[in-house]
């Protein structure tokens, strides 16, 4: 696909399944982005509209668990 073009139609709902399934399985937006030659605003865009739940951001790096905290 190239960068940039338009896609709508059944094109734009395979990739809009593509996208959601990669997102769910632990790509970032940006990854995806970077991938498949699109912009980060159009992958957040087709995610959102496909229903997806996006993560917080930053992932789970600043997230401390039960052992870490002291107890």
């Amino acid at each position: 696909m190239d960068k940039g073009k338009r896609i709508s139609g059944t094109a734009r709902n395979d990739l809009a399944a593509q996208l959601k399934a990669a997102y769910e399985g632990g790509a970032s937006i940006r990854a995806l982005a970077q991938v498949h030659g699109r912009s980060y605003g159009f992958v957040h865009r087709l995610l959102t509209e496909t229903g997806v739940v996006l993560r917080s951001r930053g992932g789970t790096a600043g997230i401390q668990g039960p052992a870490t905290l002291g107890g």
